[in-house]
């Protein structure tokens, strides 16, 4: 698949994406269907629910669906995520999320881009700045550190998040962070997931500290990772990319096909 037709994308993110089942899971996580929904339990953030599409599911047993979810989250004390595209069915779908007590929260913009032509860029840092994949805990912290400045939030939670990933699925996940050369500060950082099935490797991440914006290093990681997403054999990246990053990635020719909500119940 070598269509940049944002509708091609489009299906083909449904088809190989969407329907994914983390399989093996962290210890303490719990993954069960309940009808269209996959729901997993036991995150270090709270649950989260995904889907390939909703079963053609409308009106009053759509609203039964989403409360059940609210209720099995309520009874865990965790919670928990319903991931709203803006593609999905039925149209009053946000309306029920809102009605059984998920609230909104950031939207985001889901980009797709050919792997190729960025991993034919060799990447380049402001000069006393330097890229390095990591996994040591120390290092994980460090990153947590990195996000909870940059977005005013405790993030601690973040190196326990990727510590468990990187334990379990090593072979599926890398960690880069750029910092610099002398002090060691991290500046910036973003992982690289390699989806197991289909043609899409995915880019998270990428928070960088506010002085050192503007200088390359969101871009550098970006043709970093994928540079490894190509050694790897991937033809596409996918970002949830947030409204800072978003107009970065179309420059280096990414598409956007549809949007992301993350709609949020917490008890």
């Amino acid at each position: 698949m070598t269509d940049l037709d944002p509708t091609t994308l489009l299906q083909a993110y449904d088809n190989q994406l969407r329907p994914f089942v983390p399989d093996p899971v962290p210890p303490g996580v719990t993954v069960e269907r309940d009808g269209p929904l996959v729901r997993i339990s036991g995150l270090d953030r709270g649950g989260f629910l995904s889907y390939r599409d909703l079963g053609g599911l409308t009106g009053d047993a759509l609203s039964e669906l989403i409360e059940r979810q609210r209720d099995v989250f309520r009874e865990l004390g965790e919670p928990v995520e319903w991931k709203l595209y803006g593609h999905d069915q039925p149209a009053d779908l946000p309306d029920r999320l809102r009605a059984a007590g998920f609230e909104p929260e950031e939207r985001e913009t889901v980009v797709v881009g050919p792997v190729a032509p960025l991993a034919a860029t060799l990447p380049v840092v402001p000069e006393g700045v330097r890229l390095r994949e990591v996994s040591a805990r120390a290092d994980l912290d460090r990153i947590a550190d990195l996000e909870t400045e940059v977005w005013a939030a405790d993030r601690s939670m973040l190196a326990d998040a990727l510590e468990r990933e990187l334990t379990v699925t090593p072979d599926r996940l890398v960690v880069v962070l750029a910092e610099e050369a002398g002090t060691g500060r991290v500046v910036s950082a973003g992982w690289l997931r390699y989806e197991t099935s289909g043609s899409f490797a995915s880019l998270w991440g990428g928070s960088t500290l506010a002085q050192w914006r503007g200088r390359g290093i969101y871009r550098a990681l970006v043709t970093y990772r994928a540079r490894l997403a190509a050694a790897r054999g991937y033809d596409f990246l996918q970002v949830d990319a947030s409204e800072d990053s978003r107009p970065i990635l179309e420059r280096l020719g990414l598409v956007p096909i549809t949007t992301t909500t993350p709609y949020v119940y917490t008890p």
